[in-house]
């Protein structure tokens, strides 16, 4: 039974909700006088520096929007930036930093999985919220040997359900039969999405004619889909990011591989365009967060709040996200009434029916979101928004 979504939710309302402010709250580390001391470690030079940028920037925009309302129960947020490079082992010295050095209450971060595993057991260790907008592999919030990092909580949904919105996407709304998988085989992002894809278009009625792998850094991928063009699939899945994905698109296109082509929100990114191009873009399609194209009002309140901030820029799902993740965690300490970190980390748990730009959320007993996903299509180098998808 499809979960129904109510009223997305944006800045004017929650900030009702959220700053209206709880008597008696606790300080602790990070959370003494009248600031709560936020780290975020983020992707800000390297080969994701876009995603980094983008949830930075939607950070930015919901911190001061809070500052400015008052804060939660009187207290302001206090940011610390790191900049992980792009690079797990970044990730973990800047984890390292803002727990022991700077002594934070919460990490926002990182963007990308593999650089959010790498802090989940400092922050496990010295008790402290990681809150990841967007690491999406399942092994973020549960590890690799199946226990719950107890502290570690993301904004984003999960891989499997982007792969399935994808596949049922391709194979109900596309109405393909023959599909290929091209996928960065060092990628546990792109491995999980690949994965789900490919279990759930086969248990459709379709059939996976080609599989194929690439290495991140790569920039010629000619023979590898002239393999791909070999078997005809009427379809290609690419869960990648937008680097080498901009190359493999504009590549495709010029060896006559013209059949749609579709990512998740890894693509999401300016600089796809810029490496695509505009044309080679056309019939391709992405699972996405949310979509700055949607009608629904609150959104569109968001969307201008940003354009205001960033010279008329558009929001990306990034920025959304990034925006998202301080209210989630906004809310979850003005319910705990504290800035205590184990205390905040059982009120993000029992977070329910909250409302943000990106979706209505509940967190699952595995710290996940249950939410909706977006699926965009690219026209002339533009996300136009095709679908909304509930979660089952």
């Amino acid at each position: 039974m499809k979960k129904k979504l109510t009223k997305i939710f944006v800045a004017s309302s929650l900030l009702t909700g959220i700053l209206a402010g709880c008597s008696g709250a606790n300080s602790s580390s990070g959370g003494g006088g009248d600031k709560i001391k936020i780290g975020v470690n983020l992707e800000l030079s390297g080969n994701v520096a876009s995603y980094g940028e983008s949830l930075s920037q939607g950070i930015d925009l919901a911190v001061n929007e809070i500052n400015k309302s008052g804060g939660v129960d009187g207290k302001k947020f206090d940011v610390v930036k790191v900049d992980n490079k792009s690079d797990a082992a970044e990730a973990t010295n800047g984890a390292i930093k803002l727990t022991s050095q700077d002594k934070v209450t919460a990490i926002i971060g990182a963007a990308t999985s593999g650089n959010t595993v790498a802090q989940a057991q400092i922050a496990n260790d010295n008790k402290t919220v990681l809150l990841t907008p967007s690491g999406t592999a399942p092994n973020v919030t549960v590890g690799d040997n199946g226990k719950l990092n107890e502290y570690v909580f993301r904004t984003s949904f999960i891989d499997p359900f982007q792969g399935t919105v994808a596949a049922n996407f391709a194979y109900n709304t596309l109405k393909i039969k023959k599909a290929a998988i091209f996928a960065d085989s060092a990628s546990d992002y792109a491995k999980g999405l690949a994965a789900s894809f490919k279990k759930t278009f086969e248990a459709a009625g379709g059939e996976v004619v080609a599989e194929e792998a690439y290495m991140a850094k790569d920039t010629d991928f000619r023979s590898t889909l002239t393999r791909i063009k070999s078997k005809k699939p009427e379809y290609v899945f690419i869960p990648g990011y937008y680097e080498e994905v901009g190359l493999i698109i504009k590549q495709a296109r010029e060896l006559g591989l013209n059949v749609p082509f579709m990512g998740a929100d890894g693509w999401d990114s300016p600089k796809l365009v810029e490496l695509a191009g505009a044309k080679a873009l056309n019939n391709t399609y992405i699972t996405n967060h949310y979509s700055s194209e949607d009608p629904d009002k609150n959104i569109q309140k968001f969307v201008t709040a940003f354009k205001e901030k960033n010279d008329g820029a558009s929001p990306n799902a990034f920025n959304a996200l990034g925006y998202d993740t301080v209210y989630l965690l906004a809310d979850a300490i003005k319910r705990a009434g504290s800035t205590d970190p184990s205390k905040i980390k059982d009120a993000l748990a029992k977070t329910k029916d909250l409302s943000l730009v990106t979706g209505v959320i509940s967190i699952d007993k595995d710290h996940n979101p249950i939410k909706s996903a977006t699926v965009l299509e690219y026209k002339d180098g533009k996300q136009v928004f095709n679908t909304k998808v509930n979660p089952e």
